[in-house]
């Protein structure tokens, strides 16, 4: 295809022209919003690999009757009203990982953003939530923690 047969199936499908364009420029746009917001995606093997090393602060944002249906192993529960940087979990966490997890992606987010501003140099959230974990065939346990 050349730049002549472009042009002209253009000009006789402006609907789906004008579709594909605002389309390509939504995407563009996400893709610099990520770059931007200042913390990670994480895919629930790199979380894995995190709490593996045993150097990563996990907690989960969901209500309490949420957490103990199941959550995954060492996370702690927090309420996103809760979340400070000066609560006790994260007091002294500000050089190490902080991974936020919630059941949508919302909370995590918004907690996320809340640590960014606050000095937290290595704040993740996972990427898909509680649902994405589950789909990774990945454990959670029930209970308090």
């Amino acid at each position: 295809m050349n730049y002549e047969e472009l042009l002209a199936f253009a000009g006789r499908n402006p609907m789906l022209s004008l579709a594909l364009v605002g389309l390509t420029v939504a995407i563009i746009a996400t893709e610099i919003a990520r770059l931007f917001r200042g913390y990670k995606s994480l895919k629930p093997a790199e979380l894995t690999h995190l709490i593996n090393a045993g150097n990563a602060v996990v907690i989960d944002l969901s209500a309490s009757g949420e957490f103990e249906k199941g959550h995954i192993v060492g996370s702690r529960n927090v309420q996103l009203a809760q979340l400070t940087p000066a609560h006790k979990l994260l007091a002294s966490a500000k050089q190490s990982p902080v991974v936020l997890v919630c059941r949508t992606g919302n909370a995590s987010a918004t907690a996320a953003k809340t640590l960014k501003k606050a000095g937290f140099e290595q704040v993740s959230v996972l990427d898909g939530g509680i649902p994405a974990w589950q789909a990774a065939d990945l454990p959670l346990v029930k209970g308090r923690g």
